[in-house]
C-alpha cells in the first residue's frame, strides 16, 4: 500500500485557513436530487478525499468545486470567495481526470503549454514553466513525444503537468488513477503523494478506491445518496466508522444486528435474533442511549482470531470453515457458528497453509475490537 505523511491540521480552522467550502449546496438534475445540502470545508495544503459508491454524488461535488456544475442551491467558496456562478476558466483550480484528456495531435510540451499559451504569456514564461512541470512529474526526456507514444502512467504524468503549469491554488483529481493497471497504479500513488509533499497546494480527490483514499489522505469524506455520513482521518473513518454504511463501504467488516442489553463491569451484552450474545464495551453502548436498544456490531476480519483449542477471551464462539480463498499475503476464511451466522476472517499467511472445509474451529475477539453503531435509517 502508498504511504504518505498524513500532516497535522489543527482541530478549528479559521476561515483563512480554508481553501474549498461548500455551505448548504444542493444539486437537482431533472429534480432528482444528486447532492442534498452539503456542507465541506477542505484545509489549505491537505490531501482531501471524497470516497463513495457509484451514483453517491461524489464527482456531481467535484464538477461544482471546479465550474463544470452550477449549484442549484447553496454556495462554492474558494479561498473565501464565492465562486457559485463564476465560469471554470476564472476559477483557481485545475482538474485532471481519469482519461487524461490529452490532445493526440500536440507533442507533450504543446500540451502542457497549451493553457499558458490560451492566456497570452510570453513564449520565454511559457518554455520555463513547462520546463519546470516536466521536472516535476519527471518527463523532460518525454516533451517532444506524442500521447500515442507513452504509456499510460506517462499519459497521467503529462495530464498532472497540464493541470500545475498553471499553479492553481486547488488541484482537483478525478478517479485519476483509474485507468491503469493494478503495478502502475501503486506507484502512481507514491508519485501523487510525493508530489503533493513537494508542491504543498490543496488536492481534492474523488475515487471508489477505498485503500487509494486511505493510503493518500489526510482525511476523507464518505459519500452515501447525496450527503456525507462521515469525515475525518484514515485512523477514524477505518477504526472508528460513525454508521453501518461507512464500516461496510472501507474495507471489510462482519455486521451482526442485535438488541444491545444489559451488562457487568466495563462490559454490555449485545443479543442477536438467533441468540448470539456478544460482550461490548460498556463505553461505546452508552453513547448509544440507554439499553435496551436495536444495534449494529461491526467487527474487522483482521481482529478475529481461530484456533482449534478453546480460548479464553471476551467473545467466543464455536463454528466450521465454510469456505476459504487464497489471497497470498492473507487467507480469506468463512466459519459458520453454530447459531448459524457466517463471520469472515482474515488471516495473515505465516506459510502453515490454509484451513480445510468443514474443520470445526473456535472465533474469538477481544470486546474492544467490536465497533457499535447505531443501525442506518430504513
Amino acid at each position: 500500500m502508498a504511504q504518505t505523511v498524513h500532516s497535522t491540521t489543527p482541530a478549528t480552522v479559521t476561515e483563512g485557513q480554508v481553501d474549498v467550502e461548500l455551505r448548504q449546496v444542493v444539486k437537482l438534475f431533472n429534480d432528482e436530487p444528486a447532492v442534498q445540502g452539503l456542507d465541506l470545508s477542505i484545509r489549505r495544503g491537505e490531501f482531501f478525499s471524497i470516497l463513495g459508491p457509484s451514483g453517491c454524488g461524489k464527482t456531481t461535488t467535484l464538477r461544482l468545486i471546479a465550474g463544470f456544475e452550477i449549484p442549484t442551491a447553496g454556495e462554492v467558496r474558494i479561498q473565501g470567495v464565492n465562486m457559485s456562478r463564476i465560469p471554470a476558466h476564472r476559477r483557481p483550480v485545475n482538474t485532471v481526470f481519469q482519461s487524461y484528456a490529452l490532445f493526440d495531435h500536440m507533442t507533450v510540451r504543446d500540451n502542457i503549454a497549451f493553457g499558458l499559451k490560451i492566456k497570452r504569456l510570453p513564449s520565454n514564461q511559457v518554455r520555463d514553466r513547462v520546463l519546470e512541470a516536466l521536472r516535476l512529474v519527471r518527463m523532460e526526456g518525454f516533451a517532444d513525444r506524442l500521447p500515442n507514444q507513452l504509456s499510460g502512467g506517462q499519459k497521467q504524468r503529462v495530464a498532472l503537468a497540464r493541470a500545475l503549469v498553471n499553479r492553481p491554488a486547488v488541484m482537483l483529481l478525478d478517479e485519476p488513477l483509474g485507468a491503469l493497471d493494478l503495478k502502475l497504479r501503486k506507484q502512481m500513488q507514491v508519485e501523487l503523494s510525493t508530489l503533493h509533499r513537494q508542491l504543498g497546494i490543496t488536492f481534492i480527490m474523488v475515487t471508489h478506491d477505498q485503500e487509494e483514499a486511505l493510503s493518500l489522505s489526510d482525511r476523507i469524506a464518505v459519500m452515501n445518496a447525496g450527503q456525507i455520513d462521515q469525515i475525518g482521518t484514515p485512523s477514524d473513518i477505518y477504526d472508528r466508522p460513525n454508521t453501518p454504511f461507512v464500516a461496510d463501504f472501507i474495507g471489510d467488516t462482519n455486521l451482526l444486528n442485535g438488541t444491545l442489553e444489559g451488562g457487568d463491569g466495563d462490559t454490555m451484552q449485545v443479543v442477536t435474533p438467533s441468540g448470539l450474545k456478544v460482550q461490548v464495551l460498556r463505553s461505546q453502548a452508552m453513547a448509544l442511549g440507554p439499553a435496551p436498544c436495536p444495534v449494529v456490531l461491526s467487527v474487522r476480519p483482521e481482529k478475529i482470531r481461530l484456533g482449534t483449542d478453546y480460548p479464553l477471551a471476551d467473545n467466543c464462539y464455536h463454528g466450521q470453515i465454510s469456505h476459504v480463498m487464497y489471497l497470498g499475503t492473507h487467507g480469506h476464511c468463512g466459519v459458520r457458528l453454530a447459531s448459524g451466522e457466517t463471520l469472515t476472517v482474515l488471516q495473515a499467511n505465516r506459510g502453515k497453509g490454509l484451513w480445510a472445509i468443514d474443520t470445526p474451529v473456535y472465533v474469538y475477539w477481544a470486546a474492544a475490537d467490536a465497533r457499535l453503531l447505531s443501525p442506518d435509517p430504513g
